[in-house]
């Protein structure tokens, strides 16, 4: 019999209280404890994935090793847990309509009229409980998106409901997130919102078991009596959730709070050991106290909404705990970047981050980052597009080839270095089409790469139509370009480095999706260690 334990985590009040922050950390601590944990993501979009989203709408678009394109918050699970997630963690309203839509055109429904109810939330249910039945996990924590009240969310507030009747109070739980607001007048906290919240989710027919208050002031042991009172949940059960330095302090204070003890007794279990963190403590106490300092230029298009390059921001913390070192990013916006001004842009720097994107907006302006991060023999670090522009640069400026381009750009090219991959020509549709998740690649030894990764084989994730047009290889490499990292398969260069040139890589895949909190990614633990002997040098 499967013995799998639910944890629903809702939200109240307003958006960006950080579900999925709360849950990576309970999750966090109910691993350390001992215990199986994933958590999954449920969006109430109808896109079928974000891989279609503007970053501006939606922030990065997270990419697992089996190729599915999910929201940025499965990058936290990762992060915190240091376990891939899937496919299966990340579920959009999208995605569960396409499900039942098919199964009626097949007609699996035998004649019945297709509802909300029964079949969209039997629907939900199920993927739901797909990572409790098939993934061996004890605690399966599921974070519904958006905010309750909100009518997208309704079905799986309902789905919800239905679970807890199904599966028992020992068995599945809803954790609410909500505001309590200081009002500065009043010189106050206010309970008042959470309390509508929570009565608009009673509506639902959904009773929360734990209260998480997100504040700016400490709760009072009184509020917390108040809101346990108003609430109908055990003053125990109001857990305060307070402003944090950075987002990797929450575990420890939902430790001190007793979040996990609290859900662990809602499901009547007792953990093997009390929670360990200490390797989690020694990297935030090198994050807190660098020893060093270093600024990266990151260029990229959209710089306005910094989720965009959440991953990397995240990466550049872990690499530089690891280095002992602050990294402090100047954010370039690649179109502000032009022939006359990109030396006084990014003078000062000590390493360059061309980042990835698509379209030809701002393509001028990461080539001229290129240039400068080349020319000016300062550590260079280019992802996805930024190696397809650092592969451009060189062409141009190096080989010679002063109209050498990308076809996404320029269709009629007259030297396309870079060229649609043979895999993508007859591919129309845009969505979860792209060449996606985890491939390998061959390092040469004694390469920059190779010397980060310590390893000849490596697995990296991937998102990208475009690639290094082969037919230029030789030519490149004469000049004084390598490819020092290739597909065994399909000779896909992966890597280029510049080999005059102290530390220049640039990578087609996205080292930045794998770096969590246990293991920084070793390329960007290398770029920083490069920048910081650059900023001594």
């Amino acid at each position: 019999m499967n013995n799998t334990k639910y944890v629903f985590v809702t939200g109240g009040v307003t958006s960006s209280l950080g579900k999925g922050i709360i849950a990576a950390s309970l999750a966090k601590l109910l691993q350390q404890r001992g215990f199986s944990v994933t958590i999954q993501k449920l969006d109430p979009y109808i896109n079928i994935d974000p891989g279609t989203l503007n970053p501006y709408e939606h922030g990065e678009c997270y990419v697992t090793d089996d190729g599915a394109e999910t929201d940025l918050d499965l990058g936290h699970y990762e992060r915190y847990l240091n376990i891939p997630t899937s496919q299966a963690n990340n579920v959009t309203t999208g995605r569960i309509y396409q499900s039942v839509i098919n199964k009626e055109r097949k007609g699996e429904f035998l004649g019945k009229t297709v509802q909300v109810i029964p079949h969209i939330t039997n629907e939900i249910k199920r993927r739901i409980q797909l990572l409790g039945e098939t993934g061996d996990y004890d605690i399966v924590i599921t974070e519904i998106g958006g905010t309750v009240g909100d009518i997208e969310s309704l079905p799986y507030v309902e789905s919800v409901r239905q679970m807890l009747w199904e599966k028992g109070e020992d068995n599945a739980i809803v954790i609410h997130l909500t505001l309590v607001p200081f009002l500065a007048a009043a010189g106050e906290l206010k309970t008042k919102p959470t309390q509508h919240s929570v009565k608009m989710l009673m509506q639902s027919g959904v009773s929360p078991d734990i209260l998480v208050c997100r504040t700016e002031h400490e709760i009072s042991d009184d509020i917390k009596r108040k809101l346990a009172l108003f609430c109908n949940v055990k003053k125990e059960d109001v857990i305060q959730s307070i402003d944090a330095e950075t987002i990797y302090d929450v575990p420890n204070l939902m430790l001190k709070e007793g979040l996990d003890k609290v859900v662990l007794k809602k499901f009547n279990l007792s953990a093997e050991k009390e929670p360990e963190l200490r390797v989690w403590n020694d990297f935030l106490t090198k994050h807190k106290n660098p020893k060093s300092e270093v600024e990266i230029a990151l260029i990229g298009k959209y710089i306005e909404l910094q989720d965009s390059y959440k991953s990397i921001t995240e990466a550049f913390i872990h690499a530089g705990s690891s280095n002992e070192t602050k990294v402090k990013i100047r954010w370039v916006h690649s179109e502000s970047l032009t022939t006359t001004n990109f030396k006084e842009k990014l003078e000062g720097v000590n390493g360059v981050l061309v980042a990835p994107g698509f379209g030809d907006r701002g393509i001028d302006g990461k080539i001229k980052a290129v240039q400068y991060a080349r020319e000016s023999k300062i550590p260079f670090l280019g992802i996805c597009l930024g190696m397809q522009m650092s592969v451009i640069e060189f062409a141009k400026n190096v080989v010679g080839l002063k109209d050498a381009f990308s076809t996404e750009m320029k269709k009629e090219c007259k030297n396309p270095v870079i060229n649609l991959m043979e895999s993508q020509k007859d591919v129309t549709d845009k969505g979860g089409t792209m060449r996606l998740g985890a491939w390998e690649c061959m390092l040469q030894k004694g390469s920059n790469a190779y010397n980060a990764y310590q390893a000849e084989k490596i697995s990296e994730r991937h998102r990208h139509r475009y690639e290094f047009n082969n037919d230029y290889l030789e030519q490149i490499e004469a000049a004084g370009m390598k490819a020092t990292g290739v597909n065994p398969k399909t000779g896909l260069v992966e890597v280029v480095e510049v080999t005059d040139h102290p530390w220049f890589v640039g990578v087609q895949y996205h080292p930045e999706y794998k770096s969590t909190v246990l293991k920084p990614h070793p390329l960007f633990v290398d770029f920083i260690k490069a920048s910081l002997k650059q900023s001594k040098s």
